[in-house]
């Protein structure tokens, strides 16, 4: 029985419908944010999101029958369990914030997808290195925002008249957000030579820093895409030693075989 099971789970079919499920799911929970939709198809889409909620239901409950305590070792089922898990909640009365939260089950079409896994991991396994790109930018934010309080807080309190103030507008300058017009330009007419105080800032995290991250991104998806590949060689490598060995087998039985016609004859 759970061997008919696990088959029918992981049989690519039953993934490929549980993808366009979820698919369908994300497509109802948009439109029941039209009130025009809402007006023409209201219980139709209500009895849909509902039939789709207890499939989703019913898949993560025989994936636990079928794995047990395995279940909740993998990453990816504890992130399907938790998605449904939300949309279960009630959502009367205080917890009616989490009817927002049903749409976070369009998130489950990232475990259904491999490639989009994949760019998940190498996203996660990037976190390490991106701790110490982060831990570099807040000093660089808490230096700078310091600095630009002390120099320009009293004539521009609106941008830079606290340390949070003064962290907040550059954020903006470094997002390259109406940076110029904005704000260094209005700068400058009182501060003729700020440009010396914020195009260092600029170059130093829109242009260094940022691309640091992408660089540490990068870094961390190519490896898991050869961690990937080098598995992938490992099973070729796996099946071909495997047929070797069975051919050598054959040929061995066709020694046997002959030895004995030729004793015979």
């Amino acid at each position: 029985m759970l061997a008919t099971l696990k088959s029918f789970l992981e049989n690519p079919k039953t993934e490929l419908a549980i993808t366009v499920l979820v698919i369908v799911n994300a497509i109802i929970l948009g439109l029941d944010t039209s009130p025009a939709a809402r007006a023409l198809l209201g219980p139709a889409l209500s009895y849909a999101d509902s039939v789709i909620l207890g499939v989703f239901v019913v898949e993560i409950v025989a994936r636990i029958v079928v794995h047990r305590w395995r279940f909740f070792l993998d990453p990816w089922s504890l992130f399907d369990f938790c998605v449904v898990g939300i949309a279960l909640v009630p959502s009367t009365g205080n917890l009616s914030v989490l009817r927002a939260f049903r749409v976070l089950r369009v998130l489950r079409i990232v475990s259904v997808i491999p490639a989009l896994r994949r760019v998940v991991g190498g996203l996660v396994a990037a976190l390490p290195g991106m701790g110490s790109i982060i831990l570099l930018m807040g000093l660089i934010f808490y230096v700078f925002s310091v600095m630009a309080t002390r120099l320009y807080g009293d004539a521009f309190p609106q941008w830079f008249g606290s340390i949070g103030e003064s962290a907040y507008s550059l954020f903006q300058i470094m997002t390259l957000e109406s940076w110029s017009m904005g704000i260094v330009r209005p700068v400058m007419e009182k501060f003729p030579n700020a440009w010396a105080f914020f195009v260092p800032f600029i170059l130093s995290t829109t242009f260094t820093v940022l691309n640091l991250f992408i660089g540490i991104i990068v870094a961390a998806m190519q490896e898991e895409h050869d961690k990937l590949a080098e598995a992938e060689r490992e099973a070729i490598h796996e099946e071909t030693g495997n047929l070797v060995a069975e051919v050598q087998a054959m040929r061995r039985e066709l020694v046997e075989l002959r030895a004995d016609l030729t004793r015979k004859t």
